[in-house]
């Protein structure tokens, strides 16, 4: 029985009703095609199969790290898990940044086009149907790490145990004592932010201890921490402990604590979350909870690499987060 024929790019542009060169520009993600046409080009390409069909030949030997910026210590743990696993298999590193929101733009899906890379990771980006559509139709697999929001199925995440930490780091302060546990909140549209809140009153509930009202959601900035410290701090009953969203946070209520006369942590003990480079060096060294970040862009880089050679896997994991002790903890005032 004859194979069946594979349709050709003159095929499928006498079915969407548009030239060849229309074609050939969605297919090579350049400008120049309206988004009804594109969307329909690509729904044919997808369908078809047409692009999966010599690819890597065309391809670059990159791996392109989808990033938010480039000024915080989060991003520098990301750069350096993906560079050296794809060190390690001989590619480059390409990095390409979208500002903080996110989300991936068609402008970004196009350049990745382009540029054709081996394998792309995405740090907290989020990707619609029509850009995975659009990688998957020309066989580029994509992981996203520690992702901001809940990835559809389809969508292969490498994650921390978010909730598993923050009830590590309210258990801590129960096991020195205090009742009087406040905390602040990251983004609320972050899945990491609201599962290390869910942790924390978690533990309150399971020691039986009052949660002190709902905690605020706030951002992840050293400016956040110091403005919701403040707030925490500056009343009559102030909370003993503050577990924090992140630790640039938890430097910023030490600020704050420093500003209004309070010691850290003789009279309130603060907790982190990442484990930053800043939270050793402060003064006092900062408790917190280490989120194995270049651990989980190293194995985001690894699972892209083993979807690209067409392996078959759970694509969702997450790896275990780690109370580490230091100075800004200590027993409540008496």
């Amino acid at each position: 029985m004859p194979a069946p024929t594979r349709p050709t790019l003159e095929a499928i542009a006498r079915e969407a009703s548009v030239s060849l060169s229309t074609v050939s520009k969605v297919l090579n993600g350049r400008p120049g095609v309206s988004a009804v046409t594109r969307r329909r080009v690509e729904e044919l390409l997808h369908d078809s199969g047409y692009a999966r069909r010599g690819v890597d030949a065309e391809r670059g030997e990159t791996v392109e790290l989808v990033i938010e910026n480039l000024a915080s210590e989060w991003s520098v743990a990301v750069i350096r898990g993906v560079e050296r696993v794809s060190r390690e298999n001989g590619l480059a590193l390409t990095l390409s940044t979208i500002g903080d929101y996110h989300a991936v733009g068609d402008e970004l899906i196009t350049g990745v086009l382009r540029r054709k890379p081996v394998a792309i990771v995405l740090q907290f980006s989020n990707l619609t149907a029509d850009h995975r559509r659009q990688l998957r139709t020309r066989n580029i697999p994509f992981v996203v790490v520690d992702p901001a929001g809940d990835p559809p199925p389809d969508v292969p995440a490498i994650g921390a145990t978010n909730w598993a930490g923050g009830v590590a780091a309210t258990r801590h302060l129960l096991a020195l004592g205090h009742t009087r546990i406040a905390a602040i909140g990251g983004p609320a549209d972050m899945l990491c932010s609201r599962a290390r809140l869910a942790g924390y009153e978690s533990a309150l509930n399971e020691a039986g201890v009052r949660i002190p009202g709902r905690a605020r959601a706030a951002g992840f900035s050293r400016a956040d921490g110091e403005r919701e410290g403040r707030r925490l701090l500056a009343g009559p009953d102030r909370p003993t402990a503050i577990v924090c969203g992140n630790d640039m946070q938890a430097l910023g209520v030490c600020d704050a604590a420093f500003a209004l006369g309070l010691d850290v942590p003789r009279d309130v003990s603060v907790v982190g979350f990442d484990d930053a480079p800043s939270a050793s060096w402060a003064r006092p060294p900062l408790t917190t909870v280490r989120q194995p970040l270049q651990e989980m862009a190293e194995e985001a880089t690894r699972l892209a690499l083993r979807l690209r050679a067409g392996e078959v896997e759970n694509p969702r994991l997450e790896l275990a987060t780690t109370l580490i002790e230091r100075g800004s903890t200590a027993a409540p005032p008496a």
